[in-house]
C-alpha cells in the first residue's frame, strides 16, 4: 500500500508524547529513527507466533523463522540492487566495516601500501583502518575538505597511486550533511587498482542507493537508522571479493565440517554469520525497508530537503551562530550541524531539551573532523521523513530562547 509522506508522521507512536510540557520535537535522526508502527508491530508477530532459532531446526517454527529471515536477505537484495549472496547480516556499521578492514583488507595489505580515507569519517570508518595500518605497515592517508565541507576531489586525484590498495569514505557525512560524489570516487580509486569501502550509514533510508550502480566492492548500513531496530546491520560485497575475504567471528551454523585440526567454512553468506544471529531485529529491518518502499524515494527526498532547506534559511538569519558544511542544496543531505557563538553545543542540547526538542551535541564521533574546523564539539539537528516544518519552527524558536537565557 502506497502511504502518504504527509501523514508519515502519524505512523509513529513515539512521537505522540510530551518533554518536558512540550511536544516532542526528535531531531536527532542521524543516530537513530524512530520506529513505525508496522516495524513494532512485525516483531511482536515475530516473538509472539514465530519465535525459534533459524537455520538448525526441522520443526515449523523453526522453518517459518528461517524463511523470514532468508527472505529479508533478499528484500535487502533488491533493495540495493545485488545479489542475494552478496549480502551479510551484521549487529551495524560500525561491525561491517570492520569486517572488511580486518577480514580482508588485513590479509592483503603489506608494508607501505597506501590507504586512503577522508578527514570527515565517523570513527568507525576510520579507527579500523588506523588499526589495520598499524598491523601491517600500511600508511594512512587523508582527503582534505575544502571551505564548502566538500571533498578535495583534487587533492584526492594526487593522493591516489599505484600503491594504494584500499580507498574507504562515507557517503554523507554524519557532521557536514555533506553529500560525496561515491560513484565518481570508486571509478577514480579503481583506475589505480583499488578496493573501495563505503560507510552508507548517513545515506540509506534518504535517497535510493544501487549497488549495480556505484560499482563499489563493499558498502555498510545500519537497520536503526533506517527506521528499523538497533542490533542489526548489512554488509554488501561482490562476491568474488566475499569468497576471498575471512571471517572475524567463529562459531556454529558457518561451517561444513570441523575436525580436530581445521574448519571447512560455508561459502557466503553464511560463512560470515557466525552462532544465533538476530532473527527479530533482521525481520524488523524488512518491515521498515517495506515502510521506505510505500512512501516512495522522491517523496522521502523531496520533503526532507524542503525541511533542511527551510532549517538552513532560518538558522542563517540567527545572529552568532555558525553553520558548517554545505548550503542547502543537491549536496546536502537532511541534517545541519553548528555551533552558538559563546554557548557550549551540550549547553544548547540541554536548553533545548528544555523545550522539548532533541538534538545531538558533542563530536560526533569526528574527532579529526573536528580539529579540522578548530572546534571540540557542534550541535546537529538531523531530520527524517516524520519531521515537518513545525519542527523546524520549534527548533528555531528554542534556539532563540536559548540566546536569551545566556545574553549571546
Amino acid at each position: 500500500m502506497v502511504k502518504n509522506i504527509a501523514t508519515a508522521r502519524n505512523d509513529f507512536p513515539i512521537l505522540n508524547q510530551q518533554i518536558n510540557g512540550e511536544p516532542l520535537t526528535y531531531l536527532d535522526n542521524a543516530a537513530t529513527t524512530q520506529k513505525p508502527q508496522a516495524v513494532i508491530d512485525a516483531l511482536t508477530h515475530y516473538y509472539e507466533t514465530d519465535n525459534a532459532n533459524i537455520h538448525r531446526g526441522v520443526y515449523t517454527l523453526a522453518e517459518r523463522a528461517t524463511e523470514a529471515y532468508e527472505g529479508v536477505r533478499q528484500q535487502v537484495a533488491n533493495f540495493i540492487n545485488a545479489q542475494t549472496d552478496e549480502v551479510i547480516f551484521t549487529r551495524g556499521t560500525t561491525t561491517s566495516l570492520n569486517w572488511v578492514a580486518l577480514g580482508f583488507a588485513r590479509q592483503l595489505l603489506q608494508p607501505n601500501d597506501e590507504i586512503i580515507i577522508t578527514v570527515m569519517e565517523h570513527h568507525s570508518n576510520l579507527v579500523p583502518w588506523q588499526q589495520v595500518a598499524l598491523q601491517t605497515g600500511a600508511k594512512l592517508r587523508y582527503i582534505e575538505i575544502d571551505e564548502h565541507g566538500e571533498l578535495d576531489l583534487a587533492q584526492y586525484g594526487e593522493l591516489l597511486n599505484p600503491k594504494t590498495k584500499f580507498v574507504a569514505f562515507t557517503h554523507v557525512s554524519n557532521v557536514l550533511g555533506t553529500i560525496n560524489p561515491v560513484k565518481q570516487m570508486t571509478k577514480m580509486a579503481h583506475d589505480v587498482g583499488a578496493y573501495v569501502v563505503i560507510d552508507g550509514a548517513q545515506a540509506v533510508g534518504h535517497f535510493s542507493v544501487d549497488m549495480t550502480d556505484l560499482d563499489c566492492d563493499f558498502y555498510a548500513f545500519s537497520g536503526h537508522k533506517v527506521y528499523g531496530p538497533t542490533g542489526i546491520g548489512v554488509l554488501y560485497g561482490k562476491r568474488e571479493l566475499l569468497a576471498e575475504m575471512n571471517p572475524v567471528e567463529f562459531g556454529g551454523e558457518m561451517i561444513n565440517l570441523v575436525e580436530r585440526q581445521t574448519t571447512d567454512f560455508k561459502p557466503a553468506p553464511a560463512k560470515f554469520e557466525a552462532g544465533t544471529m538476530p532473527i527479530a531485529q533482521a525481520i524488523g529491518l524488512g518491515a521498515a525497508l517495506d515502510y521506505l518502499t510505500s512512501l516512495g524515494w522522491s517523496a522521502i527526498e523531496e520533503h526532507e530537503q524542503s525541511l533542511v532547506t527551510a532549517a538552513y534559511q532560518q538558522l542563517n538569519k540567527i545572529d552568532g551562530l555558525t553553520i558548517y558544511g554545505p548550503t542547502a542544496g543537491p549536496t546536502r543531505s537532511a541534517l545541519i550541524t553548528f555551533n552558538l557563538n559563546g554557548v557550549h553545543p551540550h549547553d544548547v542540547a540541554t536548553v533545548l531539551d528544555t523545550q522539548g526538542v532533541a538534538v545531538r551535541a558533542g563530536h560526533h564521533c569526528a574527532q579529526p573532523l573536528m580539529q579540522t574546523l578548530g572546534v571540540s564539539a557542534t550541535t546537529r539537528a538531523s531530520f527524517g521523513l516524520y519531521n515537518n516544518l513545525a519542527d523546524v519552527e520549534r527548533l528555531i524558536a528554542a534556539l532563540v530562547e536559548t540566546k536569551e537565557f545566556f545574553q549571546v
